[in-house]
């Protein structure tokens, strides 16, 4: 009978313990079980390199001893940038390895393909790092919480520039034929009405396409005296590269996912890549104005440790170093309840956070209404060896 009662009192305390372990997947009283998906290959494998970098602070943060005693089991596949490998890798998540929840999945095509499975099963995922608009409808999308200012957002700051700077100008668009591209597109399309048919011209193509350089010498061709580059690095580099080939001057746009110095302006050539714009929300790690500034003194310090060998203007190790921060803020936010509802409720319940490397001025606020981590970016161009900021920090709720 004693017997009998130390094993009711010690399941009761079990019980009782933080999480209720028992009931919640991926938790238990010394580990949190964490499920993610990169492109670490294929068409796409240079903002794959942003799970490289969220998979770095999840280290740095076990060895500083985790979250409340919690170590965090991440677990990371390979989709390639291919929604049926997506659904592969994150049916394997949820019913093999049992995590707890998403974190930080990349590519709108993969992230389309899971969403409605990973509803069924209750499963949050958090900081999704997809700008596609559908995702920030609440409604249908209860359980996603995004990990990029929406491309909507991004291409009507881009589409009120030029209309500004160049009024009179007609405007070519390069986009990736896919819900990534198509949302700036439709961006444009609402920010101009029925100016669009008159002031735009466009040309898409598909991520298996070996090169668009015909796409930017018909796009030339009309006369466009911007070009807005909607896509992911690789294509964004060979655009910028044959836009100089063949001598087109245009003001040249990137969006933000393409933003990166070493995935997309290196292999462009630094100097070709001259005068290229970008919207941000990051300090940038070769500009002089941050050298001695806390947040980047930290990053550069993280990064020869954790990252060591690896290229440190590739800004989606940065952009995953960031991913990193936010998800120690919603752990920790969780205290001791880390249910899937609470983990869910925190992610939208973040307020004024400010995240070390990003720009002054730039905060994190999200709710049960707004689940878009980022919603502010800033205009900067690049000098030839640097991204030079210009303008006011834009916000979502205001463009």
């Amino acid at each position: 009978m004693l017997v009998r009662w130390k094993i009711v009192a010690a399941l009761a305390l079990f019980l009782s313990g933080p999480a209720f372990a028992a009931d919640e997947p991926g938790i238990s009283a010394t580990e949190i079980k964490i499920g993610g998906v990169f492109p670490f290959s294929g068409p796409a494998s240079s903002i794959g390199l942003v799970g490289k970098g969220l998979m770095a602070y999840v280290q740095a943060l076990n060895d500083r001893g985790g979250v409340k005693g919690r170590k965090i089991n991440y677990i990371a596949y390979d989709d390639g940038y291919s929604p049926p490998k997506a659904v592969e890798h994150v049916r394997k998540l949820v019913e093999s390895d049992e995590v707890s929840f998403m974190f930080g999945q990349l590519g709108t095509p993969g992230i389309s393909a899971t969403a409605k499975y990973l509803r069924a099963k209750g499963v949050p995922s958090v900081a999704i790092v997809s700008g596609s608009s559908k995702f920030t409808d609440v409604a249908n999308y209860p359980l996603i919480t995004t990990g990029l200012v929406s491309y909507d957002t991004e291409g009507k700051i881009y589409a009120k520039y030029l209309t500004r700077t160049l009024p009179n100008a007609k405007y070519a668009i390069l986009y990736q034929n896919d819900d990534l591209g198509k949302d700036y597109l439709a961006a444009f399309k609402a920010f101009l009405g029925k100016d669009f048919d008159r002031k735009v011209v466009s040309a898409s193509y598909e991520v298996t396409e070996p090169t668009i350089d015909s796409q930017i010498t018909n796009l030339k061709s009309s006369g466009a005296e911007a070009l807005v580059i909607a896509g992911t690095p690789k294509f964004a580099a060979q655009a910028i590269r044959q836009a100089s080939v063949i001598g087109w001057k245009a003001t040249v746009i990137i969006n933000f996912p393409s933003g990166s110095v070493g995935g997309t302006l290196a292999p462009a050539g630094l100097d070709k890549s001259v005068g290229v714009m970008v919207g941000t929300t990051n300090k940038d790690v070769l500009d002089e104005t941050w050298k001695d500034d806390p947040g980047m003194r930290a990053y550069r310090a993280f990064f020869d440790k954790y990252l060591q060998g690896a290229d440190i203007t590739n800004g989606s190790y940065l952009t995953g170093y960031q991913q990193g921060v936010l998800l120690e803020q919603i752990l920790k936010q969780c205290g001791d309840d880390l249910s899937r509802k609470n983990i869910l409720a925190q992610a939208k319940n973040l307020k004024d956070v400010v995240v070390p490397t990003v720009l002054p001025g730039i905060k994190v606020n999200t709710s049960e209404t707004e689940n878009m981590i980022w919603t502010q970016m800033r205009l900067q161009r690049w000098t030839g060896t640097t991204w030079q900021a210009f303008g006011d920090v834009l916000d979502a709720r205001s463009e």
